[in-house]
């Protein structure tokens, strides 16, 4: 792997490079990006290319990768702008790319913004809430677990951003009647650090979950891109996400092993199935070459 850091005036990125440039094997490079997470998080699924050139990154902000902007929001244009300027560093042509989750929608954005810059999308799982049906009551979902974060904690923001996530089905009134999650049901501990800056916790990343997609311009766009869900999400946010994303599209989800986090090994404590989703990545790209 090389570590490189391309310096712009509004952020230093730290990218990495797996394999050769140019790509062997004719294939071009495949970009894994996610939001917030990065690039360790791809480590796993990357391993199991070890015929192609893989690339990852930080997001602005996270890691390795410093603002130089005096911001702290993740807005997906800006994101997406970053993305392309890698990949103009790579000087490798057009990539295959991998998103997930915000990262998804950044690779939206992106295609939406530099349709040239990608010639298959993978987006797993956008956290998309303009696409739903219920939309403002996603919205007002989010807020809750946003506000249990800035009362009493990361312990307490987790575990409604996790009750909020697996929640399946429309956030009807019986979502918002139930009792606070104890932090304590899903192993955390509840003390409070008096940190208010989680980027999936706080506020800061609800330009990602607001953002509405170009859908004419994802419709003229060159990309073939294909919207996957995850087999074990079935109808919670995510899962109805990325249906209804596909839907506009004109096209139905594709299928992917395991959950949000399926293609992580044990980066996280969270592990899916990295070696059967690495499978299905491949069947997907393969079929669209």
């Amino acid at each position: 792997m090389n570590a490189h850091i391309l310096e712009t005036p509004e952020v230093d990125l730290a990218y990495d490079v797996h394999g050769p440039l140019p790509a062997a094997g004719g294939h071009p490079p495949l970009v894994m990006i996610g939001q917030p997470m990065e690039a360790a998080g791809f480590s796993t699924l990357a391993s199991h290319f070890p015929d192609r050139t893989v690339v990852t990154y930080d997001p602005r902000g996270l890691g390795r990768s410093t603002r130089k902007d005096g911001r702290t929001d993740h807005v997906p244009t800006t994101q997406a702008a970053d993305v392309h300027a890698v990949i103009e560093a790579l000087g490798a042509g057009p990539v295959e790319m991998f998103a997930s989750s915000g990262g998804a929608v950044t690779a939206l954005a992106l295609v939406a913004d530099r349709p040239g810059d990608v010639t298959t999308l993978v987006a797993h799982e956008p956290p998309l809430i303009p696409v739903l049906p219920d939309a403002k009551a996603a919205e007002r979902a989010r807020a809750g677990f946003r506000d249990a974060y800035e009362n009493k904690g990361r312990g307490a923001g987790m575990a409604a951003f996790i009750a909020m996530t697996s929640w399946p089905g429309e956030f009807t009134d019986d979502y918002f009647a139930r009792p606070a999650p104890d932090p304590a049901d899903f192993g955390m501990p509840a003390e409070d650090d008096g940190s208010r800056d989680d980027p999936l916790l706080s506020d800061r990343a609800w330009a990602v979950s607001s953002y509405r997609p170009d859908l004419d311009a994802l419709a003229a766009a060159p990309t073939r891109i294909v919207i996957a869900v995850g087999e074990e999400t079935g109808d919670t946010f995510t899962g109805r996400t990325s249906v209804a994303m596909a839907q506009l599209l004109g096209t139905q989800a594709t299928v992917f092993p395991s959950h949000h986090g399926g293609f992580l090994g044990g980066e996280f404590g969270y592990a899916g199935q990295p070696e059967a989703f690495a499978r299905r990545l491949r069947e997907v790209l393969d079929d669209a070459g």
